[in-house]
């Protein structure tokens, strides 16, 4: 990430255990913390709500609607920000449900961000309409239960999740 130190331009710098830049000429400290990211699991009838990704990383493979969290803002409430934005659909942050968080790596040019994926359900009583924002996502899909194939999702940290749902709704 870093060739030079950011603080005084020294190549004395080095990663230290995949968790902080230091460098050894002025004693700069960056930690590379691990980033929130959030996820929906948006059900209407016996179906689920995809995306499909429209770059790297995993571009073209299925995506569960959401992203990062920024500053200052809840987990839910990026939530309704990240499919509102995506999708143009308004989902109360109040009414997600929390399922479960999984770590994960997201390798964005050729930098690898450590994330915590953190995964929330919902369940539609009516089909939108969806407008979609095609520079992150191409395409929206719902996608019956029995016909999910859980080695077109991208992120393994989504594939479990999604297959603690699925669980859950069996019992």
């Amino acid at each position: 990430m870093f060739k030079f130190c950011p603080n005084c331009k020294s190549i004395n710098i080095e990663f230290i255990n995949q968790h902080y830049w230091q460098c050894k000429d002025c004693d700069f400290l960056y930690y590379h913390n691990t980033a929130s990211a959030v996820a929906g699991i948006i059900k209407f009838k016996d179906q689920i709500l995809f995306t499909t990704r429209a770059k790297h990383p995993c571009k073209g493979m299925l995506d569960l609607p959401g992203g990062f969290v920024d500053h200052n803002e809840s987990l839910e409430k990026a939530l309704s920000r990240e499919i509102q934005e995506e999708l143009g659909l308004e989902i109360d942050s109040a009414l997600w449900q929390y399922l479960v968080s999984y770590p994960n790596t997201y390798k964005y040019n050729d930098i690898t961000y450590h994330t915590l994926d953190s995964v929330f359900y919902y369940e539609l009583k009516s089909n939108p309409y969806f407008k979609l924002q095609k520079s992150e996502i191409s395409e929206a899909k719902w996608i019956e239960i029995s016909k999910i194939d859980f080695d077109m999702i991208g992120f393994e940290s989504l594939a479990k999740a999604l297959k603690i749902y699925l669980n859950q709704l069996d019992n």
